[in-house]
Formats: structure tokens, sequence, C-alpha cells
């Protein structure tokens, strides 16, 4: 008996580490160029009698009809010399963003074989937050100056939950966002469950293409915010229960629970220990709950409809320890 006990623990512990490693995706032989194209070094290097050389090498970031004054104006502006200078603290050889950047471009092509990678551009844009990585067809555009640390006098007026994910750490987490909203099918339905999983969805995409990005960076949640949602999931999700919101199409939830905010508003005294867009971590939840309950694959979980994934997921919040 006890050795018919050993050799079943045996092939338990085998068939766990086996899982285990077939969770793991071998990008070893997939084959991606990822080309860096440093203009935000070469604009503000660039004497300005070499002004047209560079608008013929990047036409696209000198629209018409601006006059070549414009430009050197611009180039020679103390302020933004100032802040190309901040830049170059941290993104001088760009080397280790770049191979986080080859490894982001292997993973989507792992899930997507036709997957072609863009040309990465390096750009300045007096902190643009709305602009801060933008894809455009075969071109993708990193704005380096959102990116300076959360911390960085320049970000001084900004509020605290904007500001946060301004780092180093962030912004690869930043690039892979506009690659899964590019896969990811839009939802019809308007309910509260529906949205909470859509972008649950979005966060397990990012989480696939990112998988040695910790938990707390690929929602934007610091490690205290991210404890927060843990130690509070089976409070929350009575909150959510006894008001009756999963199939609520009351748009308000998307601001109170959703997007990007300083808090989540239960109107509740807790609310401002809570962090912002708590519905995206529990959409996020029940996706991997789904993905862990169903034998299907990413690229079919994220075309299967999101209120088919929250009564096929078996989600159950963790009770308080």
């Amino acid at each position: 008996m006890n050795f018919k006990l050993l050799s079943l623990l045996v092939m338990l512990i085998f068939m766990s580490c086996s899982k285990k490693e077939n969770d793991i995706v071998n990008t070893d032989n997939i084959s991606v160029s990822t080309v860096v194209e440093r203009f935000d070094q070469k604009f503000y290097t660039t004497p300005p009698d070499k002004i047209k050389e560079l608008k013929v090498s990047f036409p696209y970031l000198f629209p018409e009809p601006n006059p070549d004054s414009v430009w050197v104006n611009k180039m020679q502006n103390k302020d933004e010399q100032e802040l190309f200078a901040e830049s170059q603290k941290l993104y001088a050889d760009f080397l280790v963003e770049k191979e986080q950047l080859n490894l982001l471009f292997k993973h989507i092509k792992y899930y997507y074989p036709k997957f072609s990678e863009p040309k990465v551009i390096t750009i300045l844009t007096n902190v643009d937050y709305n602009n801060k990585v933008v894809l455009a067809d075969s071109l993708l555009f990193i704005s380096l100056d959102i990116f300076l640390g959360k911390d960085h006098e320049v970000y001084n007026d900004f509020p605290n939950y904007i500001k946060q994910n301004y780092t180093k750490e962030h912004m690869i987490v930043s690039v892979a966002e506009p690659f899964a909203d590019q896969y990811l099918p839009s939802s019809s339905s308007k309910t509260f469950i529906a949205r909470m999983i859509q972008e649950g969805k979005k966060l397990a995409l990012v989480q696939a293409y990112l998988p040695n990005v910790s938990l707390n960076e690929i929602i934007g949640y610091s490690q205290e915010q991210l404890a927060w949602a843990k130690k509070s999931e089976e409070d929350i999700w009575k909150y959510f229960v006894e008001n009756l919101m999963f199939y609520s199409t009351d748009t308000q939830l998307t601001n109170r629970f959703i997007e990007d905010a300083p808090f989540s508003k239960f109107y509740l005294e807790y609310d401002k220990n809570s962090p912002g867009k708590i519905g995206s971590w529990f959409g996020w939840q029940i996706v991997q709950s789904f993905m862990k309950n169903n034998d299907i694959t990413l690229q079919n979980m994220i075309l299967t409809d999101n209120e088919e994934i929250f009564s096929k997921s078996k989600y159950k919040p963790k009770k308080k320890q």
C-alpha cells in the first residue's frame, strides 16, 4: 500500500510539473527583427543646416506646411533640450528596452504567427500623456518623456494615480496595450459584467505577451494596491451582488469601477484605500478562472462572448484568510 501511495504521489507531482512546463511559452525559435530608430536623439542633436536630411528620413514627423524655422526653433528650445537631457539619463542606449521589445514581439508572434513587428521610433512629446505610445500601421512611437519615473519633477503637477506608471518598468506594459487592443474584438453587450470582462480580456492578452512582468505592473497597481484588491476580493464581490450590478447597463459604473481613477467609487468609508479600475481587476480574475476551467486557447477566449465567459468561468472570490 505504501509503495502504491508513493507511486501515486510521484505521478501527481510529475503531472503537476508537466502542466507547469506546458504553460511556459517557448519563443526561442520565433524570429523577429526589432528595429529602433532614435528620432529623439537625432532631432535634438542635428545641426540646423541638416534639418532637410532629417525630414527626408522621417517625413511623417514633419507635417506640412510648417517651415523649417519651426523645427529649428523647437530643436533649440531650452525647455525641450532640458527634457531631452533628462530622458538621456535613462535611455541613452535603449539596449534593455530593445530586448524587452524583442521578447514582446516574439510572444505576440507566437499567438498570432502573421504578426509583423513594427519599426520602433523613440520621440519626445512634451509630456503628452494621451500619446505616450502610438501604434500606426507599421510604426510604433514611444514617447520617452512619459517614462522618466513617477517622482520626476516634470510630473509635479500630475495626480499620483496618473504618474505612478510613468516609469521605466511600466514602459513595456504601455507598449503592449495597443497590440492587445489590435486583436481584441469589441463587445456589443453593455452590461457591467461584460464591460469588466472586456477589460479582463485585454489584461490577459498583455499578461500573455509579457509573461515575465509582475501582475501589479500589468494592471498598473502598486504592490500595496494589488494586496488590497486581493484582501478585499470577497467583500467587493458581495457589494456587486447585493447591489445587482452585474447585468446593469448604467454607464456610471464604468466611471466608478473600470476607468483609471485615484480610487474606486463604492461610496463607502474605505473608498480612499481602494485602487481605481477595480472592476477591470475582477474581469481579469474571471477570465483567468475561465481559462483554468475550460479547455480553450487564448485566441479563442477573446472571441468568446463576455457573458458566456462569466457563466462558464466558475469564478468564486477568495475568502478572507
